[in-house]
């Protein structure tokens, strides 16, 4: 009996060929194709020796022996040794002139791919922050008019701004249109209110309150105006309404001046930067040409820019929002890291009621004031970028300043720390060099 399983020599080997042996991981590889062989064979009609050497497979009488004679000690030790084997990738060269010109071609490509998009369009090399930190702080300067048949009144900026803090989103004002005297009582409803018109008292519940209409009904039809017929409300009277209303339009208000200072921070680099510079003088106006960084703006420059009519704005109101973009390649000098200035219309139409109470005769009255404005919203935007620091350690001249900058190794002096009277612990503290890197 053999000491090892040796398929050939169980199956007819020749004796002047080299043996082979099989390690078991291939055993079921191989047994699948002498089935596969065999059934082809029987297909094919074929039962002699020379019909089994055509489609090169053992008499499956043999192969039976060869696996008896083969024990489970061999087969382990077989699986052992193919366990330690070595395999390695081949490569195959072809000699084919199209196809080589269709590889070198997607070669260049991908690498055209990473040089103009990546590198130059996106600057995929540099690090990003894209939220920059930032502070507005605002003031409107001038005077506004307004002329009724009442009075001439001088409006200053403590009564036309709304808030009065000088932040980053405030308003204007640009029309008033005022119910005076106000007082706690029984008055019929506008009729600009829905459903609020009545022929009897049947058509006004007691009670029932309106979310559009100024109070709570009292189950009484009265006379609004002329003919017209409204369910009676206790509220405060006389209602909001165009026969009780002084419209009043302030004029001049496209003179009137706004200064933003705007800063904004990227801590992620450690840089900041303004809109005012130390030479920048606040007796200028912005001009996105030749005076970028006067932070002075007119309000009919604003909403000259952002598209909407003046006389819009000052019937309705209006949104309008001034965005600041920094875009700052930090690659490059400071100077070169201006803010970008844009205007646009939010939205059509503004307006809000504020009051003023006061007392006569005993009596609490108060003064409703709708008024008409121009919001401004100061959006500010920024993306700082700046060269990773892998570039910056590995490429750059002063690679060995960035070193020192960006890591810090402590080192104890010897095998024993140095300890004080304190009992606090003595230990050299030194930047890692490239020099000084085992490790590199």
């Amino acid at each position: 009996m053999k000491s090892r399983c040796n398929l050939r020599d169980v199956a007819g080997q020749d004796e002047g060929e080299e043996r082979w042996e099989f390690p078991c991981v291939y055993l079921g590889r191989f047994l699948g194709s002498v089935v596969k062989r065999t059934r082809q064979a029987h297909s094919a009609g074929c039962n002699g020796t020379r019909d089994r050497a055509r489609f090169n497979f053992p008499e499956p009488k043999r192969i039976v022996e060869a696996f008896e004679v083969m024990g489970d000690k061999e087969t382990c030790g077989l699986c052992w040794e193919d366990f330690w084997n070595y395999e390695t990738p081949k490569v195959v060269v072809v000699k084919n002139r199209n196809l080589g010109i269709i590889y070198r071609i997607i070669q260049l490509v991908i690498i055209m791919y990473f040089v103009v998009y990546v590198f130059i369009i996106e600057k995929s090399y540099q690090e990003r922050e894209s939220a920059p930190e930032s502070s507005v702080i605002t003031k409107v300067k001038g005077i506004a008019i307004t002329n009724s048949s009442l009075e001439r009144k001088i409006w200053d900026v403590a009564e036309y701004i709304k808030p009065p803090e000088g932040g980053d989103i405030f308003s204007i004002t640009v029309r008033t249109m005022t119910t005076p005297f106000q007082r706690l009582n029984t008055c019929p409803e506008s009729d600009d209110v829905p459903g609020s018109e009545c022929k009897s008292d049947l058509d006004c519940e007691a009670g029932e309150m309106d979310q559009l209409g100024n109070g709570i009904k009292t189950g009484r039809c009265v006379i609004f105006r002329d003919m017209n017929k409204t369910c009676e409300v206790e509220a405060w009277c006389p209602v909001e309404n165009e026969i009780n209303m002084r419209d009043s339009v302030l004029e001049g208000i496209q003179n009137l001046t706004l200064f933003i200072k705007n800063s904004i921070n990227f801590p992620r680099f450690g840089f900041s930067k303004g809109n005012i510079q130390k030479s920048s003088k606040l007796n200028c106006t912005f001009d996105e040409d030749t005076n970028l960084y006067c932070p002075i703006f007119p309000i009919g420059f604003i909403a000259e820019k952002a598209g909407e009519s003046f006389d819009n704005l000052r019937e309705k109101g209006g949104v309008l929002g001034i965005i600041i973009n920094w875009l700052c390649d930090l690659d490059k000098d400071a100077s070169e890291c201006n803010p970008q200035y844009s205007f646009r219309k939010l939205n059509s139409g503004y307006n809000f009621r504020h009051t003023k109470y006061f007392m006569e005769n005993g009596v609490e009255y108060r003064t409703l004031t709708k008024v008409f404005g121009i919001r401004i919203d100061i959006i500010v935007h920024g993306e700082g970028s700046f060269l990773c620091d892998w570039i910056l350690l590995t490429f750059m001249n002063k690679n060995d300043v960035y070193s020192a900058k960006k890591f810090e190794e402590v080192i104890k002096n010897g095998n024993t720390s140095t300890h004080h009277e304190n009992g606090t612990t003595e230990q050299e503290v030194r930047p890692v060099l490239p020099q000084n890197c085992k490790h590199c």
